[in-house]
């Protein structure tokens, strides 16, 4: 299934063990080098909690886990923490293109399969207007100042690497100067 942030976000997390809502999802966790959400922060009773998506059954109209005890305080998921302390994010982060500098707005949400957890699709906004949607796979890079993707292409243009170009016999390579 593909889900957008916007249309999950407050979601009620269920128990399945007990069917309690047991917390609402907040802010999701996501690995800016590989482009996965890892989890979700969720408002619980005790405060801010940690969702692994591992530990999620399924996700419909709310999110099922196995129990209560999926839910852990951040700072205890050690396989995490480098991610955890990682400064790079997506949502509220500006998009530029790589080539010409340009600021193609904030990305204010994101859509993701429910499969794999990997992101799809940005939607950035600058002032008041969505802009077009951006696909993952036009991203470079995440730093701390942006989100860099690739010019994007003009109606009608195609992006064709170099592999295709010599597979269809367009781009040949030099022959050898004879001696």
């Amino acid at each position: 299934m593909h889900l957008r942030w916007s249309q999950i976000s407050g979601m009620p997390v269920i128990d399945d063990q007990t069917q309690e809502i047991v917390a609402f999802l907040r802010d999701p966790l996501i690995d800016a080098d590989s482009g996965r959400v890892l989890g979700f922060y969720v408002l619980a009773g005790s405060g801010i909690l940690l969702l692994s998506t591992a530990d999620i059954l399924s996700i419909g109209t709310k999110v099922h886990i196995g129990s209560r005890e999926k839910l852990s305080p951040p700072e205890e998921l050690v396989r995490l923490q480098s991610i955890l302390d990682d400064p790079r994010s997506f949502l509220g982060q500006t998009i530029r293109n790589r080539e010409t500098g340009r600021t193609l707005g904030k990305c204010v949400d994101l859509q993701f399969d429910t499969h794999h957890f990997s992101i799809e699709w940005l939607f950035p906004r600058k002032f008041l207007f969505f802009r077009k949607p951006i696909p993952a796979s036009e991203i470079l890079e995440v730093t701390v100042d942006a989100i860099w993707i690739k010019n994007p292409l003009r109606p009608g243009e195609e992006r064709v690497d170099e592999k295709a170009k010599t597979a269809a016999g367009l781009l040949v390579a030099p022959e050898p100067l004879s001696s």
